[in-house]
């Protein structure tokens, strides 16, 4: 049977696909908006995740300086520098947040990686109407969409902060391994 993430990745796939073929119809710069299957890349997966660590130093800088609403969007980059790390590590280029998390899914389904399922769940968008906790995607659209100048919820920032210092150890072993 299949998932959800598994549906959704074929999605990705077949999305992308199509795309690129209309592009070379069209005699167009090649583009897509899916997944791709690529050959696996160990050190273009080593220049997202020295990118990831590189938006966690931006995250602190943010926060140091008070400029925590755009720490959201750096700590939203980091994880997700992660996750294209992981990707093309197992030969995918990701071209979609929402693709890029189905995979990430996939990947843990098939155990081919064990990541902590919290970071999948912040990553997504929360379908639930009066769910109690911000996802990091709405978090980061709220902020850089917003008004706010601040955040409020100092815990919250913490949470994000320390996620990206675990996720980041996390990948270190999956792509160099």
């Amino acid at each position: 049977m299949n998932s959800q993430a598994s549906k959704h990745l074929d999605w990705c796939l077949n999305k992308a696909k199509k795309e690129i073929e209309e592009c070379k119809k069209q005699k167009k710069n090649i583009r897509h908006r899916g997944l791709f299957k690529i050959e696996p890349d160990k050190k273009l997966a080593s220049e997202h995740l020295q990118k990831a660590i590189h938006n966690l130093e931006v995250l602190r800088l943010l926060r140091k300086n008070k400029f925590s609403d755009w720490s959201i969007t750096a700590g939203f980059y980091t994880l997700y520098h992660c996750f294209l790390a992981i990707a093309v590590k197992y030969g995918y280029e990701s071209k979609n947040q929402t693709c890029t998390i189905a995979l990430m899914e996939n990947l843990q389904e098939q155990s081919k990686i064990s990541i902590n399922p919290d970071i999948i769940e912040f990553m997504k968008y929360n379908e639930e109407e009066n769910h109690p906790k911000d996802s990091i995607i709405e978090l980061r659209e709220n902020y850089t969409y917003g008004v706010d100048l601040e955040v409020k919820d100092k815990e919250q920032l913490d949470k994000i902060e320390k996620l990206c210092v675990e996720f980041i150890d996390s990948v270190k072993d999956i792509i160099y391994t």
